[in-house]
């Protein structure tokens, strides 16, 4: 009898734990797709659809601006940051590279790649450089793209005896698919084939991993990968075509992405476009998104719980511990998740 209340207690302490839900606030309501999301100075930053770039005060929601890149409607899904300027690539081509200033919120095009194939899927900052990367050109080489920021040169650097697979490209679903760590540079591929590239900075070293992600058509793979440190990443994803299926579309590393392990393979929420770890947790606290759900896991993506049935999400952003901006199909919204678990 003393087991099976024990059991029961268990048992309902977990149906209470599935069912908590996280309360969202709309803080933007815009006729704009978001895929791309930075925290700096007490706002959320965005860049999106029709040449759209603005912020939205934290305190003071009253607080927000809007500003038009281009007068061309360019559709931007990057997004990131140094000292004194926000940088953002409009997808498709000519990709403009975008500087905006901080300050004033003026914008000049520092480059401009032509190429009919340009594509540009991710922008990530990491000691001095933007390291972006495109869709593939017809000869197949890695599109690996380096600037820097105080002078405003440009290189593109090939590494020379490195070529993509055939059918493996890229998704640019939430500026995600790019994560480092010091010397460490990691870009997620999907497609035909979905691999890990893992750069050495000091030595411009590139290596390809294998995984066992889903993959093997061009709407499969990772789409997203976050790293604590140099050790511990996790990847999310699936096929964008059939969003519910949730089998090998998660895996972790804990050696720094030599090898990957497939996590809650049938028992997760499916198809997810980011992922982000939560600060201070170490890598054990992750949340993940899809545009049909948001999901959290406490014990390294082992498992997942669903704490949202928000539909239209597509990328998301820790503002600090415990909150978290959520964006995307014509809506910025900020959740606590203290507020769900209370640690």
């Amino acid at each position: 009898m003393k087991n099976k209340l024990i059991y029961t207690l268990l048992f309902l302490a977990s149906l209470n734990f599935s069912a908590q839900k996280l309360k969202l606030t709309n803080i933007l309501e815009d006729k704009i797709s978001i895929r791309a999301l930075q925290i700096w100075d007490g706002k959320v930053w965005y860049s999106g659809t029709d040449s759209k770039f603005g912020f939205i005060d934290l305190v003071n929601q009253k607080n927000k601006k809007q500003i038009k890149l281009s007068d061309k409607n360019l559709q931007f899904r990057t997004l990131s940051q140094n000292r004194k300027y926000f940088y953002a690539i409009n997808i498709e081509s000519p990709a403009h590279f975008f500087e905006i200033d901080k300050k004033t919120l003026t914008s000049k095009i520092v480059h401009t790649d032509t190429l009919k194939t340009a594509f540009y899927d991710a922008l990530h900052f990491n000691g001095g450089f933007f390291y972006t990367f495109s869709d593939p050109a017809e000869n197949l080489d890695l599109q690996f793209s380096k600037f820097y920021h105080y002078n405003q040169k440009f290189n593109t650097e090939n590494f020379k005896n490195f070529k993509l697979n055939k059918g493996e490209a890229a998704f640019a679903a939430s500026n995600t698919n790019i994560a480092s760590f010091q010397k460490w540079v990691w870009l997620a591929t999907g497609g035909i084939t979905s691999r890990i590239l893992k750069f050495n900075l000091k030595t411009e070293e590139i290596k390809a991993i294998e995984t066992p992600f889903i993959q093997g058509s061009s709407s499969q793979g990772m789409y997203s990968i976050d790293f604590h440190k140099n050790k511990f990443g996790i990847a999310v994803g699936g096929d964008y075509t059939k969003q519910a299926e949730n089998i090998n579309n998660i895996a972790t590393t804990f050696d720094g992405g030599e090898t990957w392990q497939i996590q809650a393979s049938g028992k997760n929420a499916g198809y997810s476009t980011c992922v982000k770890i939560r600060p201070g947790s170490k890598g054990k606290e992750i949340v993940a998104i899809g545009d049909q759900h948001i999901s959290y896991s406490h014990d390294f993506g082992k498992t997942w719980q669903i704490i949202s049935n928000e539909k239209g999400f597509y990328v998301c952003e820790w503002i600090d511990k415990n909150r978290i901006a959520f964006a995307g199909k014509d809506k910025i919204s900020v959740g606590n998740i203290f507020s769900i678990f209370g640690k």
